[in-house]
């Protein structure tokens, strides 16, 4: 059996699921590159008020690391990042993480990747696995005067612990899923909370509810229930949104309804809801789940502005109106370049071709996992994938198990490297293409999910055929040596 050294650059939920794959096949060889001092990747970096999952914590989960002491149903930010720091201990996968250590530049040399780390040093692998997620360099408005602003300032992802906002004016631009958490979480502590929306969005009235300790326990002492439960989250989120974002019909129809009636139901004042009822159809932007939002929107203290920010000056924000509006502390929950992958890293394939090289029109890969060109190179949450109000963890999981079964190949010694071929990715892309016009990503709106042309960039297919792609490894579509 041949010795295959393996690198995975993030060890966040995906890098840390490549890594629990590799330990329980009894592969050692492999080293995880963390730019941070700590695991959890997007539930380390992000630590705002009200965080939590928008996915039931018993389906947002490992498999293999079922946890049955969750407190609510849509555990908070702080107790999934404690949930990943436990499992990568009780794993045995932290000895293995290098932190503080992010991969500049990875450059195939025929035979294996070249590493340059951060620290000046460099490494080899035989397999590079790419786990950097899709969320995690935040994206800054491009704001006149920004840099001017007198107070504190700060993206979401970059939170300010020190900054205090009770009794405050704050305010918040953005109103995707991060803004509508904070501003719910912060609508009884401001003094003024200013909420600044370009774009409404369409809300889903999914309510929390906290675990019993009776049932933590009975979940601990019966693990088959617990995999019941997860099971149970999973073919619910399938059988909806899992079906309902791919192809018109009544369960699209539900959806859409729910969310309708919600607005109407919720928000009293016909002015403010005609202001906070979006211009397309529900699920064409990821569908937020908040059963408090709209209460907090008409809180006193909260005040929807939709006017479009013309610049920032010291004391606050101006609206293009002319109005300022002044502010003590400024927010900016304006999301994350869901484009970036595993950049800035530098990839350099076969022949020197480089990542922006066969991504200028645009992320393609071959089924969600690999790219022509770059040998033994893998994506966990690549391009495509099917992210939407979904699982991460069991997209990863699926792609992670993907990737074991061509290291085994490896392993075996009947392949010295393999790149999927780009005919192979083309008739992939054409087949996903083709298929987009019938999802709500594609019924009109501006979102995360658009490349630069205008066209979503998900899995056009349910989560079950994500799967059974991925099942085994089609050799045909593979050029090798």
């Amino acid at each position: 059996m041949r010795d295959v050294r393996v690198g995975i650059v993030g060890a966040g939920m995906s890098g840390l699921c490549m890594a629990a794959k590799l330990k329980q096949a009894g592969i050692e060889s492999f080293r995880v590159f963390e730019k941070a001092g700590e695991v959890g990747g997007t539930w380390r970096e992000n630590t705002y008020p009200g965080l939590s999952c928008d996915v039931p914590a018993r389906f947002y989960s490992y498999s293999f690391a079922p946890n049955p002491a969750w407190s609510s149903r849509f555990a908070p930010g702080p107790e999934i990042q404690r949930y990943f720091i436990r499992t990568a201990d009780k794993l045995g996968l932290r000895p293995k993480v290098s932190f503080n250590t992010e991969v500049t530049r990875a450059a195939w040399t025929g035979s294996d990747w070249a590493l340059d780390l951060s620290d000046g040093t460099k490494d080899t692998v035989d397999v590079l696995v790419s786990a950097t997620g899709v969320l995690h360099r935040p994206r800054v408005p491009d704001i006149p005067g920004l840099d001017s602003f007198a107070g504190p300032a700060f993206h979401s992802a970059r939170w300010d612990h020190t900054v205090p906002l009770d009794g405050r004016r704050i305010a918040v631009i953005g109103t995707g899923s991060t803004g509508a958490q904070i501003v719910t979480a912060l609508s009884t502590r401001a003094a003024r909370l200013m909420v600044f929306q370009r774009t409404p969005q369409w809300i889903m009235p999914v309510p929390d509810f906290r675990y019993s300790p009776l049932s933590r326990v009975v979940l601990s002492r019966m693990p088959a229930l617990n995999r019941l439960s997860y099971r149970f989250y999973q073919r619910v989120l399938e059988q909806t949104f899992g079906h309902a974002t791919i192809r018109p019909g009544p369960r699209r129809t539900v959806i859409s309804e729910i969310c309708r009636l919600h607005l109407r139901l919720s928000v009293r004042d016909p002015e403010l809801r005609g202001r906070l009822e979006p211009p397309y159809e529900p699920m064409c932007k990821r569908l937020i789940m908040s059963a408090g939002y709209y209460r907090a929107m008409q809180r006193p203290a909260v005040s929807l502005v939709t006017d479009g920010i013309d610049h920032v000056e010291p004391r606050g924000i101006v609206t293009a109106d002319g109005r300022l509006h002044e502010t003590d502390v400024l927010v900016l929950a304006t999301g994350f370049d869901a484009h970036a992958f595993f950049r800035p890293m530098d990839l350099i394939g076969a022949g020197g071709v480089t990542a922006d090289d066969v991504w200028q029109s645009g992320p393609r890969a071959y089924r969600t996992v690999a790219v022509p060109g770059f040998p033994n190179f893998f994506m966990l949450i690549g391009p495509h994938s099917p992210i939407g109000n979904h699982s991460l963890i069991a997209i990863a999981e699926t792609q992670a198990d993907y990737v074991l079964r061509w290291i085994d190949e490896l392993r075996a010694g009947r392949v010295a490297h393999a790149a999927p071929s780009a005919a192979a990715t083309e008739e992939f892309n054409n087949a996903l293409h083709a298929a987009l016009p019938d999802t709500v990503w594609a019924t009109g709106c501006t979102s995360w999910y658009l490349d630069a042309a205008g066209r979503p960039e998900l899995w056009p297919w349910s989560p079950a055929r994500h799967r059974a792609m991925l099942r085994e490894p089609v050799r045909s579509h593979f050029t090798s040596a």
